[in-house]
């Protein structure tokens, strides 16, 4: 059977249209590069990555974006042939449309819309276009107004939902279904309280009555359940008729609340309709999915079978595929994808800071198998390797430093000539060096991850510890979770940095 998360790891925010047989689906990037990462699937559990929308820089630059910040929740739709991606870039330029015509192909140059607040929706009903978002102001609400969509002029704004036990409604996606119109909102924030809304109208303007039984889903009072943090659905009918749910979630570890490090992943649930009510069936996202209840001629996933995203081993000769993004828009003269690896040339930014060199993919299983094979002699001053990242603040990496310029600045005995591994995590204000030991100019360096426990290894051989806790949400704040991948330091910056060649890397995931 297959099994939630269907987008494991980092993929908050789902958004989910369909064009004829197949699905499509976005997720929110924040700071990231490309930003929107698109998936494509005939069944609804089998997720193959296409691309991102935006991937210009004219589309989206993020070097200044704070932690969390860029691009927020989609809404993907298709209307009469074209495909429309709304979004809030929180870093610059607020609330924006962009349009394909095919979702794997290249994306417009948005269209701006002069609207206040976040996690904007379209909604077509014949030749009109409505937009419907939260506003984030002192007086929150969900509001909506009319948009013509070349332009982003929006005609009279009004206010349609101001919350069914929370104010602070948001995540608003409009649908109609047999001539009735319903509103689907998120309430109770984005952590435990989450939950989704459901009102109605005979209008798509509204007002909207609230569902009698709402929440429609939440698992906010079910301590026990491995998923916590359901909401901010978006619903989808198959060409059957059938209807499903997307929705994010969190799997903690360490009891209830716990704490959570893969960031906030994307969850199906069947949805069907009683009374003129959606009702997610059993009332709750289940662990397993009816794979006979499927759309795509039941083709689900076999029990256990990874999804493509769970997966990477390249050598990068084919350059950056579509799971590899950057923190931010990168200074790409920095990144070199060539027949004999990924070459880094590192700038003065480290870890700690915006602009480091680092290019990464989510983590999406709590046990899994990472390894780097590295070529690399640094200089004092330089550095690479490969990091887990939650943010600037929250990153632990084991990577090659130049002896001379880090032995005795880190206390860890003499200072030598020779290349040398270092394990190194940073939680808040607080570094550690947990290991050090020399190698040669080339070296594997790896993490063996398990649900509560990171292993570092050097050549295969474990080098030291540490815990996930500290890259979680819980600790570190903010929207995203743990990205892994290749970084690069020199002090001198990238014109005078040494190579460093990331030869190959491999994410292999364990047990799910």
């Amino acid at each position: 059977m297959p099994s939630n998360p269907v987008l494991p790891g980092f993929h908050p925010d789902p958004s989910i249209c369909r064009v004829d047989e197949t699905f499509f689906l976005a997720t929110s990037s924040f700071e990231y590069f490309p930003g929107l990462p698109l998936y494509r699937s005939e069944n609804l559990v089998d997720w193959e990555p296409i691309g991102h929308a935006l991937t210009r820089e004219s589309q989206l630059d993020t070097r200044e974006a704070r932690i969390s910040g860029g691009i927020f929740a989609p809404t993907l739709r298709e209307h009469d042939g074209t495909v429309y991606l709304t979004s809030t870039n929180t870093s610059g330029g607020g609330h924006f449309i962009v349009s394909a015509d095919d979702p794997a192909g290249q994306w417009s140059e948005p269209t701006y819309v002069d609207a206040p607040g976040i996690d904007p929706d379209l909604f077509f009903e014949g030749d009109t276009a409505y937009f419907t978002y939260f506003t984030t102001d002192d007086d929150r609400r969900i509001e909506q107004t009319e948009i013509d969509l070349e332009t982003g002029a929006l005609g009279e704004q009004y206010t349609v939902w101001t919350g069914y036990q929370d104010p602070n409604a948001e995540a608003p996606h409009l649908y109609e279904r047999e001539g009735t119109y319903y509103l689907v909102v998120a309430e109770g924030g984005t952590h435990t309280g989450h939950s989704v809304m459901v009102g109605r109208s005979d209008d798509p303007t509204g007002p909207f009555d609230p569902h009698p039984e709402n929440p429609v889903l939440t698992h906010r009072e079910d301590f026990h359940h491995d998923v916590h943090a359901t909401g901010h659905a978006d619903l989808v009918t198959d060409a059957d008729g059938n209807w499903w749910l997307v929705c994010l979630g969190i799997r903690p570890r360490g009891g209830f609340p716990g704490w959570h490090h893969l960031g906030r992943e994307t969850f199906l649930a069947p949805v069907a309709w009683e009374d003129g009510w959606p009702v997610v069936t059993g009332g709750e996202v289940p662990a397993e999915i009816d794979a006979g209840a499927l759309p795509g001629d039941g083709r689900a996933a076999d029990a256990g079978a990874p999804a493509p995203v769970e997966h990477t081993d390249t050598d990068f000769s084919e350059g950056r595929t579509h799971e590899w993004q950057y923190r931010r828009t990168p200074d790409r003269d920095r990144y070199a994808f060539t027949d004999d690896g990924l070459v880094l040339r590192g700038g003065p930014e480290s870890l700690d800071e915006r602009g480091t060199t680092f290019l990464s993919r989510r983590q999406t299983n709590f046990d899994c198998r990472i390894r780097a094979e590295l070529a690399f002699d640094p200089d004092p001053g330089e550095e690479a390797g490969l990091a887990l990242v939650m943010d600037e603040g929250h990153h632990y990496e084991v990577g090659v430093v130049s002896g001379e310029h880090r032995g005795e600045a880190e206390g860890q005995g003499e200072a030598s000539g020779e290349p040398t591994a270092v394990v190194r995590v940073t939680i808040g204000d607080a570094t550690e060096v947990l290991a050090r030991e020399a190698v040669g100019e080339r070296v594997t360096l790896g993490v063996d991850a398990a649900a509560e426990s990171y292993a570092f290894l050097v050549d295969g051989e474990p080098a030291a510890t540490a815990s996930p806790k500290y890259l979680a949400t819980e600790v570190a704040g903010g929207f995203t979770g743990v990205m892994v991948g290749p970084y690069a330091v020199a002090e001198g910056g990238p014109a005078e940095a040494t190579p460093a060649r990331v030869e190959r890397f491999v994410y292999e995931p364990g047990a799910r």
